[in-house]
């Protein structure tokens, strides 16, 4: 009875213990679950098919942007490391370090990677000689460390999956383009794909990546009203070149240092998907990243096995054949109740029901996730019917996250009202700040908000800073944040 249980076992509500619900879901809902080393997690199966269809995506709309993938090695000496001072310096407190190989101390440590700029750096200084080849665009799916102190699954781990690019150019109007670029890239995947909108915009310099000119972001709003970095670009201007000699004759002949860039994203997308969509029954995924677009349930009756059970079967063929990840649940030691609550659960877009009155009736119940309507199609048209609906199911997540985005983003002049919303309502507050970075830090410790972003196109209002009142040209994005 314990195994029969155990997805159709209630959920705490988001509304009573919005973490408690969120671990709940990726457990029962098996995408991932603890581990004995403290900070890390297994990404079990369905989990990882999630994991497997972001990445394909976001891998495409990299490479259709010239980029290459490669790989760099996940060990880095220390003294490599330190070249970058402002770049060690980030990272210390969460840089894991080997000390021992095999029986043998080892004379210099080795880091394991907590991002690859030195490492990958190293290589492009022996690689970059000439403008003739720049620039030099390449991406790589790996494995990152990070000590970190406090972690939740997906969203903060000592060890997660990410992408990672690092590209090489020959003028620093080349870097930032190629900045921008993949910001929208990012952009693009995340709200078409993952189907969250975001803001994008520039983070402070107190809030850039350690080592960048500058870096962008794309930020997300959870339904908690909490805000996730979803994925940021760095323009790393020449740091990095001088500090590992890339060097290159221009073609004026003249010996110049690269301009440089990296960026990333990381398995914590797959926690914006859950707490962006996911409501009280549990996962809520959208078509374009779902593992399992279609559940095809057949209903037992009496000869169900010999009229229901081979057109269930025809069915799961047609909608492969058409491009579709369905699977039928021929289970029979669970309930036709027990498996919708399963797969509820799961989150799959679309479930059909198909028991003896369907096959006569030559139509099937079809139930959709994101809103639980059910309707009736008819069965020798479901090739037709079924593409536009999934389309359908998309845009809707996507409208809906949108209006939630769009209710919890505040313009707030007033210091008390906005202290107020963030403790008790969350959210994005769209207000005017000086610039001053200690004006920044007293925000943050104050209220517990951080800028998330400076919007990339400025809205040329001028106004007071929200806390000093000194003249302000620029509103910027504030809020809460994972």
């Amino acid at each position: 009875m314990e195994e029969k249980e155990r997805f159709v076992t209630k959920i705490t509500p988001k509304s009573e213990d919005y973490s408690r619900w969120y671990t709940e879901v990726v457990r029962k809902a098996e995408l991932a679950d603890y581990t004995t080393v403290k900070g890390c997690m297994v990404i079990r199966p369905y989990g990882y098919a999630i994991w497997e269809e972001v990445q394909q995506r976001l891998d495409r709309r990299i490479k259709e942007t010239g980029h290459q993938n490669a790989y760099f090695p996940l060990l880095i000496p220390e003294s490599l490391l330190k070249k970058e001072a402002e770049h060690v310096e980030g990272f210390a407190p969460q840089v894991a370090w080997v000390t021992q190989g095999g029986d043998e101390q080892l004379e210099e440590r080795l880091a394991i990677r907590p991002t690859s700029e030195a490492i990958i750096c190293s290589m492009y200084s022996k690689w970059v000689r000439s403008w003739r080849d720049l620039p030099i665009l390449i991406n790589q799916w790996v494995n990152i460390v990070r000590w970190e102190k406090v972690t939740r699954l997906f969203l903060r781990t000592t060890e997660f999956l990410w992408q990672e690019g690092h590209t090489v150019h020959a003028s620093e109007k080349e870097a930032e383009e190629e900045t921008l670029r993949i910001l929208e890239v990012y952009r693009d995947s995340v709200e078409n794909d993952l189907a969250i909108p975001v803001i994008a915009g520039l983070k402070t310099e107190r809030e850039k990546f350690a080592g960048a000119l500058s870096t962008y972001t794309i930020e997300a709003l959870m339904t908690d009203g909490k805000a996730l970095q979803a994925g940021t670009s760095h323009n790393l201007g020449q740091h990095f070149a001088k500090a590992f000699d890339i060097r290159f004759e221009d073609k004026d002949q003249k010996m110049k240092y690269a301009w440089q860039t990296s960026w990333g994203a990381t398995t914590r997308l797959i926690g914006a998907i859950i707490m962006t969509h996911g409501d009280d029954s549990g996962l809520i995924l959208p078509p374009k990243v779902a593992p399992i677009q279609l559940i095809i349930i057949p209903i037992p009756a009496t000869g169900w096995q010999e009229k229901v059970l081979p057109l269930v079967k025809e069915l799961e063929r047609r909608l492969k054949e058409i491009g579709l990840r369905v699977q039928a649940d021929l289970r029979e030691v669970y309930s036709p109740g027990w498996k919708f609550s399963e797969w509820e659960m799961r989150g799959v877009p679309i479930r059909l029901e198909i028991g003896m009155r369907e096959v006569v009736e030559k139509r099937v119940v079809a139930a959709r996730r994101d809103t639980g309507d059910r309707m009736l199609l008819p069965l020798d048209n479901l090739e037709k019917e079924i593409p536009p609906l999934l389309t359908e199911i998309q845009n809707n997540l996507f409208n809906r996250a949108k209006k939630f985005l769009q209710d919890n983003t505040h313009t707030i002049d007033d210091y008390d009202e906005f202290k107020e919303i963030i403790n008790t309502r969350g959210g994005f507050i769209y207000s005017f700040w000086c610039g001053d970075p200690e004006c920044e830090q007293k925000i943050k410790e104050e209220t517990a908000a951080t800028i998330r972003c400076l919007p990339l196109e400025s809205d040329h209002a001028s106004g007071s800073c929200i806390r000093c009142g000194r003249p302000s040209d620029q509103r910027v994005y504030f809020g809460k944040a994972y």
